[in-house]
């Protein structure tokens, strides 16, 4: 019992620890995906904090941190600046469409995790992972150029462009040495304290978090409680038009949510050795926008930096995710002040260091060694991230790798013929028969110059799907309209079923006295131990 206490005691100092850590990190990388979103930071504050908390208690994956990520951020710039044109200058009628977007993906989110929908991630190939962090670090990139420029939109020039790029630099520069020097320090918070230092002391003309917000209207950061968005249901009609607008975006998001979320609970899980429920973090991720959209947050999903940190400094249970959400809390309500001082250099160069850390370098290295399919697969989804949007891109890179598995399938299938002596023709299939396969298979036969009597065997074939069971119909009727015998074996049940209901003449055709343990084996593999003893080596 004291043995057990005091593991579990050393668990939770890890988690405290780590979940400290990972709340330095939160703050400035929240800030800066709010401002890529065109929101104020204290949203981005505030969805880190609630997601944060949500998921830690009910997602399914301990360990795992979530709060407001760029990939989701790069979705909401157009829609809230297509909000905001709805309404009159300085409504910020685009921030309140976005809450009920964030509401509408929540509740996608959950009917994704009822209908356990979570599974599917498993059907994303690698190419189009890595296509993905690729593209989302693009557009992530291509997003911080923005603050190059000044309010007439030209980019800076001179003495200006020289402090912003020195400030950069040197946050990036620091971010990249510190680990080099000390693990025990979160690196981007180091950064930004230090040339939020030089910026003050200095008396340097640079802008700053509260200067940028007051520069698009706002009032600067006032920390305290989120509190629930009441004007969601005055300033938003709920109404056909609203869904029409609202929709797309909320389902766009919702993917994109649960694709990288779903995509970094597998990451922990091959770290820690352990397996997530998925169905269980689509739920809680639903669970978290929902309560988000309502309580004034900007949305979120799973981040992978910040879950790698977490789980590199040994956090490992549900503590350290709910230490790092109530950690966030605390600087949101005694520092928010603090906050605002921080230069808009600052968090570029930790965006940009950010960009650097997701951008898979190592795809650059494998062009020449992986097949030319996954080589297109991978540029794919890179450039239609960065064009469109994540969910697109993963969409379309799944169909791709699907399309080319199809095509490579295809051509697999085979036909071994022989004679016996009783004078009846043998086709030995081989290889999947599915709709891609259909033609290659019925070049096989040769209908009319056959003998009286065809078997076909299909024991070392798999029929997956309706066009499979056509093929094999049609040829029987072709069979027949000769005036030939022909005979079926080593069918599975499942097709020999949907054959019987087909036509009843499958009866007499589909042979189902079979003594052959390979047709038993491939029927049921648990049998596998007596079926190889069947065999004499």
């Amino acid at each position: 019992m004291t043995e057990f206490i005091r593991k579990r005691a050393a668990n939770a100092k890890n988690d405290i620890l780590s979940g400290i850590t990972v709340a330095l990190a939160l703050v400035p990388e929240a800030v800066a995906f709010a401002f890529v979103a065109g929101v104020d930071p204290l949203v981005g504050l505030y969805a880190a904090f609630m997601i944060g908390l949500i998921t830690s208690i009910f997602g399914g994956r301990p360990g795992m941190i979530s709060g407001a990520t760029g990939a989701l951020a790069v979705v909401m710039v157009s829609l809230v600046a297509e909000g905001n044109a709805m309404g009159i200058e300085g409504e910020q009628l685009g921030l309140y469409y976005l809450f009920a977007t964030v509401i509408l993906m929540g509740i996608i989110q959950m009917l994704a995790g009822v209908l356990k929908l979570g599974k599917f991630v498993r059907l994303i190939p690698h190419p189009v992972m890595m296509g993905f962090v690729n593209g989302l670090a693009i557009v992530i990139f291509l997003s911080q150029l923005g603050m190059f420029k000044d309010a007439n939109g030209d980019f800076f020039t001179g003495s200006q462009l020289y402090i912003m790029l020195g400030l950069v630099l040197l946050t990036m520069a620091i971010m990249f040495g510190l680990p080099k020097l000390t693990k025990k320090l979160p690196e981007a918070l180091v950064a930004i304290l230090v040339v939020s230092a030089i910026v003050i002391f200095g008396n340097l003309d640079v802008a700053t978090v509260g200067s940028f917000i007051r520069d698009g209207g706002g009032e600067g950061l006032k920390g305290g409680l989120p509190q629930f968005q009441t004007d969601i249901f005055s300033k938003v009609p709920f109404n056909m038009q609203t869904l029409v607008f609202i929709g797309p975006y909320a389902l766009i998001l919702a993917a994109i949510g649960l694709i990288e979320s779903l995509m970094t609970l597998n990451l922990v899980d091959e770290l820690t050795e352990t397996r997530g429920d998925t169905n269980r973090e689509c739920m809680a991720q639903g669970g978290a926008n929902i309560i988000t959209g309502f309580f004034g947050g900007m949305g979120g999903c799973a981040m992978i930096g910040q879950s790698l940190i977490n789980i590199k400094g040994g956090g490992r249970g549900r503590l350290s995710g709910i230490v790092a959400a109530v950690m966030l809390l605390i600087f949101i309500l005694f520092a928010s002040g603090l906050i605002e001082q921080v230069p808009i250099a600052a968090l570029v160069g930790v965006m940009f260091m950010v960009v650097i850390g997701t951008f898979a370098w190592s795809s650059f290295r494998i062009l020449n060694k992986i097949p030319l399919s996954d080589v297109i697969v991978l540029i794919a989804v890179s450039a239609l991230t960065v064009i469109f949007d994540l969910a697109i891109a993963v969409i379309a890179g799944v169909i791709i790798s699907a399309l080319v598995f199809s095509w490579e399938n295809a051509k697999r299938i085979r036909a071994r013929k022989r004679m016996r002596e009783d004078g009846t023709k043998v086709y030995e299939i081989w290889g999947p028969l599915f709709f891609g396969s259909i033609i290659a298979f019925n070049d096989k036969f040769d209908v009319k110059n056959d003998p009286e009597n065809v078997e076909i065997d299909f024991v070392e074939s798999r029929v997956s799907d309706h066009s499979a069971l056509e093929a094999i119909f049609s040829l029987v009727n072709k069979y027949e309209a000769e005036g030939k015998t022909i005979k079926l074996k080593h069918l599975s049940e499942d097709c020999k079923v949907l054959l019987y209901k087909a036509s009843p003449k499958f009866r007499e055709v589909i042979v189902e006295d079979i003594d052959d343990p390979r047709y038993h084996l491939a029927e049921n593999p648990e049998k596998f131990p007596k079926a190889l003893s069947e065999y004499k080596f």
